[in-house]
């Protein structure tokens, strides 16, 4: 059965509204950063999209005392009912700017525009309507008489959901009272320097929010700093303990969301063809870059056969190729660097005995792609069954009895998220209760809403985001 042929439908690049250079956001101004340079490489294309000023270790100083003045002069001392208004501001100018978002994130980062612009800029505006919301409703919330907020907030954001991971965490800092200083990824901080430029708009006063671009380096620096209250990270598991490590002995409060191998469990009762679209959007979703993705298969033994077969089909119906595209399924590969290390993880897998099918799709010649994979006959001891491979690759397992399933699922030193698909309400209730993980789906995948708190448990990291829950890590209660 042959599928369609859609001409290209590109969306114009020039909607972004690129600029040559952009530079750190401290005190509410755009200044020279006095760390090195760094070039912004669209990663479908392999071009250079801008020159980003970097920060250095006195600029992360004057970031961090510029939050220190906003928090004691204004922020911490403005009334809820204000605070939630710069909020409100702040997502509608998102709103209004979603389109040029949309493209950017796009371009920055090589996610398909069809997720930028219908799930992460609609997500991200949400997240600051949310806790607008809850600005001036603290006193009832349940955190006690008199919640307080901690300080100046240090975020660290990863490269996979730039604009959206920045609304996570800015959001709730700013609604419980706290200043942030942000470091967006290396390979994508332009959406969050456009953000800056949607702060001036908002007339947010000076100093509240703080971008510095940079590396490691200035992560650590910024980790590091006596003048920061709270860490929030997300990102890889050997970077959270790292930080885990420096803050350890310290006053700083500590959020971590990190790695993942997430199990997707069918059982032979579940809609199979429903089951299907779940683990593709699981697996296969922003190329696979997503922490909780449903990177483990567990098919029940009398139906993988027939999962298997409807899953490769449906495979090699998406489309890989230019992330503008609205007809683009799977977008590009990130970086040079995480498609080398997707590359070296399938071949461990195929040189461990697995068995490898990939997508007949055609994968451009220029940019970082790979074509989506799925390995059946996977065994626990692979690394593709134990390591975060953070790409389009699938790992398939089997079991027998429930009981199996449960014992498989938590065989992995993470613990983020999971799916069950059963028609079976007394078999999701049994599961979700087994299962050590901080979201639990039944019979869907990737859901996601401001109102709802995530988090992992293990090397997954600790702490939560979203919700009533995810403010009390800005609080002192």
């Amino acid at each position: 059965m042959s599928t369609w042929e859609y001409a290209p439908a590109p969306e114009s690049r020039e909607i972004a509204g690129l600029k040559p250079t952009y530079r750190p956001f401290i005190g509410g101004e755009f200044v020279d950063g006095t760390g090195e340079p760094l070039k912004s490489v669209n990663p479908a294309t392999e071009e250079v999209l801008a020159e980003v000023g970097t920060a250095s270790a006195s600029d992360v100083d004057a970031a961090v005392k510029a939050a220190r003045r906003a928090y004691d002069k204004t922020w911490r001392r403005m009334p809820g009912t204000e605070r939630a208004k710069y909020l409100f501001r702040i997502a509608r100018l998102i709103q209004e700017r979603s389109r040029e978002l949309a493209v950017l994130e796009t371009l920055d980062n090589g996610k398909p525009i069809k997720e930028s612009r219908d799930a992460d800029v609609p997500t991200a505006a949400a997240h600051f309507f949310y806790h607008a919301g809850w600005a001036d409703k603290l006193d009832y919330a349940g955190f006690g008489p008199d919640p307080q907020p901690l300080g100046v907030a240090g975020q660290i954001i990863p490269w996979n959901f730039p604009l959206l991971m920045l609304a996570w965490k800015i959001a709730p800092a700013l609604a419980t009272g706290n200043t942030v200083v942000l470091k967006p990824a290396e390979t994508t901080p332009l959406t969050a320097l456009v953000f800056a430029e949607i702060c001036q708009q908002a007339d947010l006063p000076p100093g509240v929010v703080n971008i510095v671009p940079g590396a490691g380096d200035i992560g650590a620096e910024l980790v590091n700093h006596a003048g920061i209250d709270k860490i929030a990270f997300t990102g890889s598991t050997e970077v959270g303990k790292l930080i885990q490590r420096s803050v350890a002995g310290t006053p700083k409060r500590l959020t971590l969301e990190l790695g993942g191998k997430a199990a997707n469990v069918v059982f032979d009762d579940a809609p199979l063809d429903q089951a299907v679209e779940g683990i593709v959007n699981g697996i296969f979703y922003n190329q696979g870059h997503v922490c909780c993705a449903g990177s483990r298969l567990l098919a029940q033994e009398s139906v993988v056969d027939e999962l298997l077969e409807k899953l490769r089909y449906r495979v090699s119906t998406l489309r890989l190729g230019d992330p503008l595209d609205k007809n683009t399924d799977i977008g590009a590969i990130n970086s040079a660097e995480q498609l080398a290390k997707i590359r070296e993880l399938t071949e461990s897998g195929v040189a461990e005995g697995a068995e490898q099918w990939t997508s007949p799709c055609p994968v451009p010649e220029r940019g970082f792609f790979f074509a989506p994979t799925v390995f059946s006959n996977v065994e626990q001891s692979m690394r593709i069954a134990r390591e975060e491979i953070f790409g389009p690759v699938l790992s398939v397992l089997t079991f027998r009895t429930p009981a199996e399933a449960v014992a498989k699922a938590n065989n992995t030193p993470y613990g983020l998220s999971a799916g069950i698909w059963t028609e079976k309400g007394s078999r999701i209730l049994w599961m979700a209760n087994r299962l050590r993980a901080g979201v639990v789906w039944a019979n869907t995948f990737n859901r996601f809403d401001p109102t709802a708190p995530f988090g992992g448990y293990q090397e997954s990291g600790f702490g939560r985001e979203g919700g009533r829950t995810g403010l009390e890590g800005y609080l002192d209660v």
